[in-house]
């Protein structure tokens, strides 16, 4: 029997379903308990134990008119539904809902390209389309445009950027949801509606301009439950005539905060694309020096591990630029970047990497091991989180702690430290990368992520148990530093939301006074975001 929604009956529930039957069909109703648990949460931080969020059901339109008939059936009956684009929403939640006994709305048949012009540079897409989808249809029609691709790349390009998930390419295309342009949404009464120029009848700029006329509501459906989205715009990259990858190294620990105020400044003015900051130092734990210092103090003074970095003839940290446009201007950005960087730190060195025109062969695409720098979605992200020898703790999946901090070389070593110290005491099982050589992430254009890879288990509990522990510190030391998660599994979503309080919450009381407005009867996807209509508020976490 499965788990129904709060407040809804069996009859209720089964009468339900069989309205979805005559709107999409009986093949597109799931409603086995084989068929339900494809929607779990593969990732899930609560696997197997009570609180786990699992649906009741799940129906898949084929189109928008589809969609409509189920969200009106909705309100009448008031079983909850909780859209997905594709479900690969993974470390965040997957393709469970928020609350237990929702129905899912699996957008996957609605996965029409309806158009791709390479002199606008755009797109316009159904939910169900991936970037595999999209990359197919630009190689097989040999068009001149770019995707920007998240890892790994199975996943929806509406799904990802509602979800403002990030790319790898240059700053306007890496933010998705920065990059689209308009939208068409089925409300929660049912009714159609497009946004920006798209509300113009007969209108020829829908994805040439996002704002059309008047308040701008794109964004409620970020990370929302304010409608369903059948169609979005997508702005895409120019094919460039030339792409080179250049190294910085710098020697010492501290040298990363001149480091990131020279990079920033040739990023702000758009003369390099994605950076990729790392320590060499991260992947020589078992060199003897690192291993014996680590091991009589965790987070070393920078004297000492500058010493070891010279000892093991290492850089301390290493950034990779990228470089888009012509032959010529890619090598005079790269040429200016070392000017620019070596004047502020005459210790710098400096690499020359791949170097490419386009169009790519195929020897030179499968020889890329960073794919998604040249707009080519793939799985190769697999391989850092897979199972094998070299993890301390076998694992079937993880959940991502998504920390937003700004983007300085000295707030982050300050990061480092505060996150070190905050979860020193617990059982990280080697887990955690809160040390001297922690990653930093810079998708976003104006902000590092503080992002770490936290474990999760279908056989271990404690695995799970250890997961949440830690989630939970690091989520309220965080806001105690004045940092926020900017997205977060379905089973902290309450708890990230109640960090953003400034002035008794009211940014969640606004969310919740709309919420209520459009969608009195509370039917599209509860809970998501933190965002609760009033029929289900009871059911927020207490810890909010």
């Amino acid at each position: 029997m499965p788990m129904l929604p709060p407040g809804i009956n069996d009859q209720v529930f089964s009468g339900t379903l069989n309205r979805f039957r005559d709107v999409v069909g009986a093949d597109w109703v799931f409603s086995t308990d084989e068929d339900v648990a494809l929607y779990r949460d593969a990732f899930s931080i609560l696997w197997g134990e009570p609180e786990e969020r699992v649906a009741s059901a799940a129906v898949a339109p084929a189109d928008v008119e589809q969609v409509q008939g189920i969200v009106r059936i909705c309100n009448e009956t008031g079983v909850p539904v909780f859209p997905i684009s594709t479900g690969k929403n993974l470390a965040y939640g997957g393709s469970a809902p928020n609350m237990s006994g929702t129905v899912i709305l699996d957008l996957k048949r609605m996965n029409r390209i309806l158009e791709v012009d390479d002199s606008r540079h755009y797109a316009l897409v159904e939910p169900g389309v991936s970037y595999f989808d999209l990359y197919s249809h630009i190689q097989e029609n040999e068009l001149k445009v770019w995707l920007d691709c998240p890892d790994p790349g199975w996943g929806s390009l509406v799904g990802n950027a509602l979800d403002l998930g990030i790319g790898y390419t240059t700053w306007p295309f890496r933010d998705h949801f920065g990059a689209h342009s308009g939208m068409e949404v089925v409300l929660p009464d049912g009714e159609l509606m497009r946004t920006g120029m798209g509300s113009m009848p007969g209108s020829v700029s829908w994805q040439d301009y996002r704002y059309g006329f008047g308040p701008q509501i794109d964004g409620l459906f970020a990370q929302g439950s304010c409608g369903v989205v059948t169609k979005m715009g997508f702005w895409l990259m120019p094919e460039p005539e030339a792409y080179l990858r250049g190294y910085v190294a710098v020697p010492r620990r501290r040298d990363f905060i001149p480091l990131v105020e020279q990079v920033n400044y040739l990023e702000n003015l758009s003369l390099v694309g994605h950076v990729r900051y790392g320590s060499p130092l991260g992947g020589t734990q078992f060199r003897p020096p690192l291993l014996n210092a680590l091991q009589e103090n965790p987070f070393p003074p920078d004297e000492q591990l500058n010493a070891i970095a010279r000892q093991v003839n290492l850089p301390f940290w290493r950034v990779e630029l990228q470089f888009y446009g012509s032959s010529e201007g890619v090598r005079a950005n790269w040429q200016y970047a070392q000017r620019r960087i070596g004047s502020a730190i005459p210790e710098a060195t400096f690499e020359e990497g791949e170097a490419y025109t386009f169009p790519l062969t195929a020897e030179q695409i499968e020889a890329e091991e960073h794919k998604v720098a040249l707009g080519i979605p793939n799985m190769a992200i697999w391989e850092f989180i897979s199972r094998d020898g070299r993890r301390p703790v076998v694992f079937d999946g993880h959940m991502d702690f998504s920390c937003v901090i700004p983007r300085s070389g000295e707030e982050f070593l300050r990061a480092q430290e505060v996150f070190h110290e905050a979860t020193r005491d617990l059982n990280t099982r080697g887990m955690l990368p809160f040390g001297p050589f922690t990653l930093i992430q810079s998708s976003h254009p104006r902000n590092f992520l503080y992002l770490a890879i936290l474990p999760t288990s279908r056989t271990d509990s404690a695995i799970n148990r250890n997961t949440r522990e830690i989630a939970s510190r690091l989520i309220d030391v965080a806001a105690e530093n004045g940092w926020g998660l900017y997205r977060a599994t379905t089973a902290f979503q309450d708890k990230v939301m109640g960090t953003y309080s400034f002035n008794d919450h009211a940014l969640r009381k606004f969310h919740e006074r709309i919420k209520d407005a459009i969608d009195p009867n509370g039917i599209i996807a509860p809970g998501r975001g933190g965002v609760w209509p009033e029929r289900y508020r009871s059911q927020r976490e207490d810890n909010a």
